[in-house]
């Protein structure tokens, strides 16, 4: 018997050294190679960069990790108590690892023959995500897990470790932390919940995609119920709590806010700079705030005026057709499938929405479109401008005469609701569609190179395209001032005369002959300098190039900013080689700041996440020309308002100066103009480059979009004159001869000019023309 005990025991004992040395191996291996707790002392997850504008206002977030890292004490304690009821309740208790909830697991997982039940607590959900993320679910890594639990317990305090769990956790729809899940689902802080929607934050950590309440609000409530009984059963609220967090109604947001539609290009153009210059890692993880210099009211006024105009251009290019057209039996589904987008809002007034067409009455002269099931008045007089587009003929000469013209039953339109109707209708409309021409605007402050505003098209979620910064176009005319400029430094005078009259040249790339034209094929004589740009004169320009000579030129645009490549013929006079909007801007700002060229800036400053400056700009400038010849030209293109091209700008009531341009076939329009405070430009054109309607030039389509901005944004600021520089000097010239004004003078300016160029000698009296000719001066005779 004796014998038979030892037996059992050295069996026993072999039994319980072999599984102490099973488990020994075991431990060893599995906690072998462990990460250093240490390393999370320094807590850097990936946070969110944000982009500011001028005042501060969100326009951009970057991120891989939506998360915003907020001290525990700006998260409410009842949300602290309500992750700790439903996670780890006793989290206060345990040093890491919660024997009793383990064991629990352990036998549901083992009855269940899989991993069904972590029992991980707040501390061990930490190292999880910190030390041990992208690793699989296995009872090695829950050994590893626990054994790092036990050391984070020991290195750091349950406060700490709270803070980590409160920033770390995931919590669906991309958030992670309480904070962006705050701001996610109830577009508030954390520190502004209430219990009602912190206990919804706190059932979601278990499975967020399940739980979520914005695809599976049923469920995220039953887990909220969940979270609330285990929060009373701790004694965290009373049960008159509960029932008043479980009765409040959760708003629960569905669609994330868009920061970056405020201003889309302008902030698609910082993130691609920012990427070139600090790397994906640092823009998407690393907590940049980027402070820039846009302005939003003057975002929203560029986006505004460049939608305005180019609606306006769409309807004289004349009515595309219909979005589709539908048979009598296709309408009814139409309908539903109308009634599902309007969802519950109805559209409110100035809204633009899809129709069909159920009744056009020629007689009555109006047409019954159905928005959903809701009847409204189409009449003649909102869709008259809906010709058929016809490039040669001018818009108001092909106006619809009957809306059978336009539109027929089964047609789906697009309808502005313009005011309520009379029953049987609900809206009196008109007839819209989505502009097919393109556009762009550029406002920059000329003394500092900020850029204020910019749209790169009329729709960014459409096309990412920049306009304003990656399109090259010929600018036409606007080029001219350039030419002008170069000549006043060149030598030449803003009196002096140049003969408008046919001109053959074969100085261009192909050495053919070359006919240059101005825009309506008409000549006009001797022409001032002056007046050759007022009224953009091609011919004269073209004479003026070639006096002063190309190289000259090209040599002079450079140095005011041109970078692109430019013609080095004749041609370049008329603005022939391919520019940006930002350094057309860029040039006329010269004009603007006294002869001074600034660089475009976009960033103000950025900070690092510790809130440490890693880049300010200052504005960067330098003396390109002098602040005698940048006035002159000031002075001349304030003439292409007064008495030129320009002339819509004149209703801006106050010191403008500006140039239109517009090239061959009227493939691009411009206007290039500022103020003693604002330079800006716009641009308009077709994408594929095709020909806008007949009259669609600079004037008629580029311009009213500038006075519409210019406009608004400075209509609360006082009126400020361009400053005259010493060395200026005016005169009263006659505007036929150039000369000094004398008796003899019909018409006169005021011309600006450098002190010392300004005209000595008075104008003559005029001799009688021969039949055939121009009128003739005696230019020897001074008066």
């Amino acid at each position: 018997m004796k014998r038979f005990l030892k037996l059992i025991m050295w069996f026993f004992s072999a039994v319980v050294l072999l599984g102490v040395c099973t488990g020994a191996y075991f431990w060893y291996i599995w906690s072998s190679n462990l990460p250093y707790v240490g390393s999370v002392k320094e807590y850097r997850p990936p946070i969110i960069s944000e982009i500011y504008s001028d005042d501060g206002e969100v326009i951009g977030r970057f991120w891989e990790e939506r998360r915003i890292v907020i001290p525990l004490e700006q998260v409410p304690q009842l949300m602290i108590q309500a992750f700790v009821a439903a996670e780890d309740a006793r989290f206060f208790e345990h040093e890491g690892v919660d024997i009793i909830s383990i064991a629990r697991a352990f036998i549901k997982n083992i009855s269940a023959g899989k991993i069904e039940q972590g029992g991980s607590t707040i501390t061990q959900q930490v190292t999880r995500s910190l030390l041990l993320r992208n690793t699989k679910r296995t009872y090695r890594r829950k050994v590893r897990e626990a054994i790092l639990s036990i050391q984070f317990e020991n290195s750091f305090s349950k406060k700490h470790i709270l803070f980590l769990y409160m920033n770390q956790i995931y919590l669906g729809q991309g958030a992670y932390g309480v904070e962006a899940a705050s701001r996610t689902y109830f577009d508030k802080s954390a520190k502004d919940l209430t219990l009602a929607e912190a206990s919804l934050l706190a059932g979601l950590p278990q499975a967020p995609a399940r739980y979520s309440p914005v695809t599976h609000f049923d469920r995220a409530k039953a887990r909220q119920r969940y979270v609330l009984e285990r929060m009373s059963e701790e004694g965290y609220i009373t049960g008159e709590q509960l029932k008043d967090a479980l009765a409040t109604q959760l708003d629960i947001r569905t669609n994330t806010e868009n920061t970056f539609a405020k201003a889309p290009y302008f902030t698609e153009y910082v993130r691609r700079n920012l990427l070139k210059k600090y790397g994906r890692d640092l823009l998407y993880r690393g907590g940049l705030k980027v402070h820039t210099t846009v302005n939003l009211k003057m975002q929203r006024a560029a986006r505004e005026a460049l939608k305005k105009g180019l609606a306006e251009l769409d309807k004289r290019e004349g009515y595309r057709g219909p979005i589709k057209h539908l048979t009598p039996e296709e309408i009814s589904g139409f309908i539903v499938e109308a009634l599902e987008k309007l969802g519950s809002e109805p559209p409110g007034l100035g809204s633009v929405i899809e129709g069909v067409v159920e009744e056009v009455d020629d007689t009555k002269k109006e047409v019954v479109v159905l928005i959903g099931n809701d009847a409204c008045l189409l009449p003649l007089s909102e869709m008259k401008w809906a010709r058929r587009p016809d490039p040669e003929v001018p818009y108001y000469a092909a106006r619809v005469r009957k809306p059978s013209d336009v539109l027929k039953q089964g047609d789906v339109i697009h309808v502005r609701l313009v005011k309520p109707a009379d029953p049987p209708f609900v809206w009196e409309v008109s007839l819209e569609q989505a502009p097919a021409v393109q556009g762009a605007l550029l406002c920059m402050v000329p003394e500092t190179g900020e850029v204020r505003a910019m749209v790169g098209g009329l729709d960014f979620t459409k096309s990412q395209f920049d306009r304003a910064i990656q399109a090259r176009r010929q600018p036409g005319s606007a080029f001219k001032p350039i030419i002008y400029a170069a000549a006043l430094d060149w030598g030449m005078s803003p009196a002096e005369i140049i003969i408008d009259a046919p001109y053959i040249s074969d100085q261009n790339p192909d050495e053919e002959v070359w006919k240059p034209k101005n825009y309506k094929e008409k000549f006009f004589g001797p022409t001032l300098f002056r007046t050759g740009l007022a009224k953009s004169r091609n011919v004269v320009t073209v004479k003026i190039l070639r006096k002063i000579g190309v190289n000259h030129a090209i040599q002079y645009a450079r140095k005011i900013g041109i970078e692109s490549d430019l013609s080095p013929d004749l041609s370049l006079a008329l603005g022939s080689s391919g520019l940006s909007l930002i350094e057309i801007v860029r040039a006329y700002s010269v004009f603007a700041n006294r002869g001074m060229l600034v660089k475009p800036t976009f960033i103000k400053r950025i900070f690092d996440r510790s809130g440490q400056v890693i880049e300010e700009n200052q504005p960067e400038c330098r003396k390109v020309i002098s602040k005698e010849t940048a006035y002159v030209m000031t002075d001349l293109l304030r003439a292409v308002i007064r008495e030129g091209t320009g002339w819509r700008i004149k209703a801006l009531k106050r010191p403008a100066a500006g140039k239109t341009g517009t090239t061959n076939n009227l493939r691009d329009a411009w206007f290039m103009g500022f103020t003693p405070t604002l330079v800006t430009g716009v641009w308009v054109g077709y994408d594929d480059q095709k020909a806008m309607g007949k009259g669609e030039t600079g004037s008629r389509a580029a311009s009213p979009i500038w006075l519409y901005f210019m406009s608004d944004v400075l209509k609360d600021r006082p009126v400020v004159d361009f400053q005259v520089p010493e060395g200026v000097v005016f005169a009263k010239i006659d505007a036929e001869t150039g000369r000094l004004a004398s008796n003899y003078s019909v018409k006169t300016v005021f011309q600006a000019f450098k002190e010392g160029s300004e005209p000595k000698k008075y104008s003559p009296k005029p001799k009688a023309p021969k039949s055939g000719q121009f009128l003739q001066y005696d230019m020897d005779e001074a008066n």
